[in-house]
């Protein structure tokens, strides 16, 4: 099978309150691929997500998509990628099924019937969350909301996941459980991209490691 180059960056620098993050950064992320980005709090690392997601403004630097420039037609990249940062993303004032219901909606997802509830029982059930599925997220505790937020890697049909410290607030179980859909997404052809101050417990052939230092 032929492997595409999904995300190219090239030259991306930031600079926050007059230090500079990082500098001319470029690296690639081809498809099937795993990618850690790590180093020290403070170097970057979710400046760097939001900047590659579009939530903070590119001044220095490109972002290509299968080989075309991110802002030539950034509505086909942000409709290929899942992001999930520190903040869930999850309505709060539904309950879990919900929340789910409304993310196949709003993306045209299709891995769970949208006419079979217990589809998504039987997902929530996989992540600890059973009897729990229909009280509103807001009265569960950081650690089963996070676990929400993350349902939504049983489901995205995104070929770029971007997951910053997804295994915060979540048990051995269940890092387990999310490496496994990692090598499912990878199978299909898709890619991860992660920081984590944990190390991942699974083998992966095609891990790759980008590191930032702090710097001064």
């Amino acid at each position: 099978m032929r492997v595409f180059l999904l995300l190219k960056v090239e030259n991306i620098t930031c600079i926050r309150q007059d230090r500079c993050l990082f500098e001319n950064l470029s690296f690639e992320l081809p498809q099937s691929t795993i990618m850690q980005l790590e180093g020290p709090n403070g170097a970057g690392k979710t400046s760097l997500f939001r900047i590659l997601a579009g939530f903070t403004r590119l001044e220095q630097g490109k972002r290509f998509w299968f080989g075309k420039n991110v802002v030539d037609d950034e509505e086909t990249f942000l409709s290929e990628l899942l992001y999930i940062g520190h903040k869930t993303g999850v309505n709060t004032q539904l309950n879990a099924v919900e929340n789910i219901r409304f993310w196949q909606e709003t993306h045209g997802y299709t891995h769970i019937s949208k006419n079979d509830v217990s589809d998504c029982y039987d997902l929530l059930a996989n992540l600890g969350l059973v009897g729990l599925e229909d009280i509103p997220v807001r009265m569960l505790s950081a650690g089963q909301q996070r676990r929400v937020a993350l349902a939504r890697l049983w489901i995205s049909e995104a070929k770029l996941w971007m997951l910053d410290e997804p295994f915060t607030a979540v048990d051995k179980k269940g890092v387990t459980l999310l490496q496994e859909q990692f090598k499912k997404q990878l199978a299909r052809g898709g890619s991860v991209f992660l920081t984590s101050h944990q190390d991942l417990t699974e083998h992966f052939e095609d891990l790759k490691i980008l590191s930032l230092e702090y710097k001064i």
